[in-house]
């Protein structure tokens, strides 16, 4: 017999999480952002301007700023389509004319002369409906409902008239009574005077409270305190501000005189004007002055309009923040809230993730400043390209030799003391207490199960030192021929493999152009394209000369990354010769100093790139010179050449 469910027993139901950022969502993946910030950094782009790029594209799955700015463009643009702001007045003559058509039938059928003297005031009417209205104010109607029709124009005109101060006034002063409309000036009279004192710094919390008990009901914003509820009326009143500048000089005076006779008296109208006035003096920062061209099929009314104006504007805000172009700029300076009014809770949820995007590269180290004060790369970050940049290399290394990446800190396989987590690969004897230690840790208690994720290696090195110079042409054609990013990724590696893997050896970087200067992997990576002519290898050969010789105890190794012949040298002054066709006297200076590097006992190697044939002639010449190799890799395997390279000097000491 089947059972019978409990009672109190629901079906589950799964869906979406709506209402913010999903609780359950994995925290900011920083690795896509690193890599595409610093492949652009590497590129010539500043830091700063490669954080802008990345949340103006996104990343991956994660829209950007400029999807965003599309959603707020396409917005404005519906807001702008949706109808024209004359409604109001279309909505009043389509009221009198209906009252007048009313009362003209019932006038047809009565026989007195008062009915004929009565056509005759109407047939007189004039042809603007503010004129005819006020006309119509002493008129004896004898229809009730053209009566009726002719007294919603006046109802109708005040409440829209509220409407465009206070949002949602229309709907809650239909069908107001004496009592409702006498509240309402009792509103705006002390409104008044609260802002009046607060201009005067007299105001209270205790005043504003009591203001918010009696009225806060009109007041859907619930404002927290006086400058909120000023910023929520200023911005709507500047709305209807913009809202009369988009009429026509004809709709402006007709809806002024119309304005005349809304409230049956002054007293609201005049309460109004200094409710304007008050807002401008305190928020004159507002676009009181702008204009929009509204040309919708569809009439609105003033305070739907003034609405749409107001969300216009807030768009207009949005667009201006998530553009991110004025000086400190960032997206804590979006409006997540009017984000989420305009397109909706997932684009404040999209907002948002960018903006923690951001602030994690700053809080996780990976952004820094530096001496000049300017945005770069952290140490960290530079460390973790570079971890990248050598697993491509060695996934090159791998389907060109056959070989595995190399883990080992030193051929030699003496131990360092340290360790480090076991990888698929490593051969080094487990550091037995560290993997026990690690297990423990990881479970909490005993006893334990070992995992691979507990397993630490002994780390070995090599205790031959070597001295390392990698010598990286900066001229204009590394630029101009896509060879300026691999060339950085390269330096990359090859400094991040020598500081985990061979701590012993000392590496230099010289980059040579115009002339040569040593730099750190930090200065070369965020190095800007250089755009001038000249290839002085013979002032990098003496930097390499300068650093070989600080380490006389080492195996000498110098490098050199180039895609051109030598074309300058550097003068007893100081100062660097350039010409082309490369000079006589260039390239003597130049084998000078490689025959130098001979007497050192360096180990040279040539990275030839492009296939410029008198540079092939010149490197297969100095190779030989020195007992050198030229290796010709493309500018996609640099990397694997010049750190396959090193590795094979290291095996033949």
């Amino acid at each position: 017999m089947p059972s019978t469910p409990r009672p109190d027993m629901r079906r589950a139901r799964y869906g979406r999480y709506v209402g913010g950022p999903d609780p359950l969502a994995p925290p900011v993946d920083l690795r896509d952002a690193l890599a595409d910030i610093g492949e652009q950094v590497l590129a010539g782009a500043s830091p700063r301007h490669a954080i802008r790029e990345l949340l103006r594209r996104g990343t991956g799955q994660q829209k950007g700023l400029e999807d965003l700015m599309r959603r707020v463009h396409e917005r404005r643009r519906e807001l702008l389509e949706k109808g024209h702001l004359a409604g109001t007045l279309d909505e009043v003559k389509k009221l009198l004319d209906d009252a007048v058509l009313t009362e003209r039938k019932t006038l047809a059928r009565a026989l007195d002369d008062g009915a004929r003297f009565a056509e005759m005031q109407i047939a007189e009417l004039s042809s603007s409906p503010a004129k005819a209205v006020e006309e119509l104010a002493e008129y004896q109607w004898r229809s009730s409902d053209a009566a009726q029709k002719y007294q919603q124009i006046k109802d109708l005109l005040g409440r829209e008239i509220l409407d465009q101060r206070f949002a949602g006034m229309k709907e809650l002063l239909e069908n107001a009574t004496d009592e409702d409309k006498q509240r309402v000036a009792q509103m705006l009279d002390a409104l008044n005077n609260l802002l009046e004192s607060h201009r005067r710094g007299e105001d209270t919390t205790q005043e504003f409270g009591q203001f918010m008990d009696e009225f806060g009901d009109l007041f859907p914003e619930r404002p927290s305190n006086t400058d909120e509820l000023i910023d929520a009326l200023a911005k709507r009143a500047a709305a209807a501000q913009r809202l009369r500048n988009s009429l026509t000089e004809n709709q402006r005076a007709e809806l002024d005189a119309l304005a005349q006779q809304a409230f049956g008296s002054s007293a609201i109208a005049d309460q109004l004007g200094r409710l304007d006035a008050n807002l401008q003096g305190a928020r004159p920062g507002e676009d009181w002055g702008g204009s929009e061209d509204m040309d919708g099929d569809e009439g609105m009314g003033l305070g739907e309009g003034t609405g749409a104006l107001s969300d216009i504007g807030d768009l207009d805000e949005l667009a201006d923040a998530l553009a991110q172009e004025h000086p400190g700029a960032n997206l804590d300076d979006v409006d997540l809230d009017m984000l989420a009014r305009q397109l909706g809770a997932e684009a404040a949820v999209e907002a948002k993730t960018l903006a923690d995007l951001e602030k994690a590269l700053h809080q996780q180290g990976l952004l820094d400043r530096g001496p000049d004060g300017d945005l770069r790369l952290s140490p960290t970050a530079m460390r973790q390209l570079g971890q990248s940049a050598l697993r491509d290399v060695a996934k090159q290394l791998s389907s060109r030799t056959g070989q595995r990446e190399t883990r080992n800190a030193g051929a030699a396989g003496e131990l360092t003391g340290s360790s480090r987590p076991w990888e698929f690969g490593d051969t080094q004897p487990w550091d037995v207490t560290r993997t026990v230690i690690s297990a423990v840790t990881r479970a909490g208690a005993m006893p334990v199960r070992l995992t691979p994720e507990d397993v630490e290696v002994a780390e070995t090195e090599q205790r031959t030192r070597a001295a390392v110079a990698l010598l990286v042409d900066i001229s204009f054609s590394m630029v101009m021929d896509g060879r300026w990013v691999p060339m950085k990724r390269t330096a990359l590696a090859l400094e991040q493999l020598i500081r985990s893997r061979f701590r012993g050896d000392d590496l230099t970087i010289i980059a040579f152009g115009r002339y040569a200067r040593s730099m750190s992997i930090g200065e070369l990576a965020g190095l800007g394209e250089i755009f001038e002519q000249g290839t002085n290898l013979h002032h990098g050969l003496l930097l390499a000369g300068r650093h070989l010789r600080k380490h006389p105890d080492a195996q000498p190794v110098v490098l050199i990354v180039t895609d051109g012949e030598p074309t300058a040298h550097l003068e007893p002054n100081g100062e660097p010769f350039f010409d082309y066709p490369p000079h006589p006297l260039t390239l003597a200076r130049t084998v000078e100093q490689l025959d130098a590097m001979t007497g050192l006992g360096a180990q040279v190697t040539f990275f030839r790139l492009g296939e410029d044939p008198g540079l092939a002639r010149f490197v297969d010449q100095m190779a030989r010179r020195v007992s050198g190799r030229v290796v010709a890799p493309d500018a996609e395997g640099l990397g694997a050449a010049v750190v396959g390279d090193y590795l094979r000097a290291r095996k033949r000491r």
